[in-house]
């Protein structure tokens, strides 16, 4: 092997080209990226339900909230227990209020049995709309 001289008292550098080998990794990763979707779908046809997202609901809107104590509030008024039903059915009565959306936002730990309980006298107060408020994934409120 032929020496070259790289100058005066100049020793060689040897250096690794690092190229060829970030193009040959980012060719594999563009071929996994384009293949990878094809691998997780199976080979049978489905016909998948078409759904509508929903957008912000109307800002007319009446909140029922659950505490754990079993504790209830409608809006941001807190009521007893006896007088919730008819006070939802006053609230739903005033003109306007007759299609509103009825939100029941209830504490983790309180059963579903309650839940039901309470949808069940909203329901019998008049209510026509009604939801069950959850956090989404990201952690906001819906």
């Amino acid at each position: 092997m032929k020496r070259r001289n790289t100058g005066v008292g100049m020793p060689l550098r040897a250096a690794i080209n690092v190229t060829p080998i970030i193009d040959v990794a980012l060719t594999l990763v563009i071929i996994l990226l384009i293949t990878a979707p094809m691998l997780a779908l199976s080979d049978l046809e489905v016909d998948l339900p078409s759904a509508v997202t929903r957008g912000p609901e109307d800002a007319v809107k009446i909140n029922i909230t659950l505490s754990r104590t079993g504790r209830i509030a409608i809006n941001e008024r807190i009521v007893e227990r006896e007088a919730f039903g008819p006070l939802l059915a006053g609230l739903l009565s005033n003109p306007g209020n007759e299609d509103v959306l009825v939100v029941l936002r209830a504490d983790t730990e309180v059963p579903y049995s309650t839940i039901r309980t309470v949808l069940g006298e909203a329901r019998g107060a008049g209510a026509r709309r009604m939801a069950i408020a959850a956090l989404q994934r990201g952690g906001g409120e819906r």
